[in-house]
């Protein structure tokens, strides 16, 4: 019992240690090592942070990954002053993709610095991570990057909260011509039952926007040892749709919530982007 009682003292100390400056250090370190360069969009609630090859070239399909929650929480009672990921896991991602243009867009407050933490209210991302400020925050930052690449279509990747994000995004777009989510949270009223939490009062669920998004070529990857999102939080996203418009769900064996999408991406990718 007291090495696991040392252990988990090392663990807090550890997470305690990495300041959101290191964990931008961090991201920024695994983007210039592809030649990936930091973007810092403006739109009219928050400040996003983006990273895009560097040079941009002009695309007409554009491939953008969206970031999961990050470290919203620091436990089950006590939320967190700045949700910048420990592990980036939709940046590394991104930074495998091979098939045509890609970039990369963070959640609202996540990888910016204290003078672009405007608007960065602590219920958007907690309760709010999917409120209609986030959504519409997103989808400008995206028209920015898409008149970047001067693309005309969009495919949207998200990991975690970020599949949420993704599509309530496409849900409001008629560009977006493929959603793929990596363990995604596309039903938050079946999740925050699941695990018994707090309900995310202010959030938009995607599950409930399964009109707009049946026209939309879709697949969702979760892991078989996902305890967090499991395939029965996708299957209640799935099941909102009628059969002949229903997505497409793969379970990926022995993958849990963050291991081992990055490690597998590749080879899912072939199945992502056909």
């Amino acid at each position: 019992m007291r090495a696991v009682f040392l252990l988990f003292v090392y663990l807090l100390s550890a997470c305690s240690s990495m300041t959101p400056e290191v964990r931008r250090n961090r991201a920024d370190a695994l983007a210039f090592a592809k030649s990936w360069q930091p973007l810092r969009l403006s739109t009219h609630n928050f400040v996003l942070a983006a990273y895009v090859p560097a040079p941009i070239k002009a695309s007409k399909v554009l491939t953008i990954y969206i970031e999961g929650d990050g470290l919203a929480w620091l436990n089950r009672e006590q939320s967190s002053d700045d949700p910048t990921p420990l592990q980036p896991i939709a940046l590394q991602l991104a930074l495998q993709h091979v098939q045509g243009a890609a970039a990369y867009l963070a959640r609202p407050c996540q990888y910016v610095s204290d003078l672009d933490r405007r608007g960065c209210d602590v219920s958007y991302w907690t309760d709010r991570r999917f409120a209609p400020p986030v959504i519409d925050a997103s989808s400008q930052a995206i028209d920015e990057l898409k008149r970047r690449y001067e693309a005309d279509a969009l495919v949207l990747v998200g990991y975690s909260g970020g599949g949420a994000v993704a599509a309530l995004v496409a849900a409001g777009r008629h560009d977006v011509v493929r959603l793929v989510t990596v363990a995604g949270n596309l039903d938050h009223r079946f999740w925050t039952v699941l695990h018994r939490v707090t309900p995310l009062t202010g959030s938009l669920n995607p599950a409930d926007a399964w009109n707009s998004l049946q026209g939309i070529s879709q697949l969702h990857f979760v892991g078989s040892a996902d305890v967090n999102i499991t395939p029965e939080v996708v299957s209640a996203y799935l099941s909102r749709f009628p059969i002949a418009y229903r997505p497409e769900m793969q379970v990926v064996p022995n993958v849990d919530h963050s291991c081992c999408w990055v490690k597998q991406w590749t080879k899912l990718s072939l199945h992502a982007f056909p």
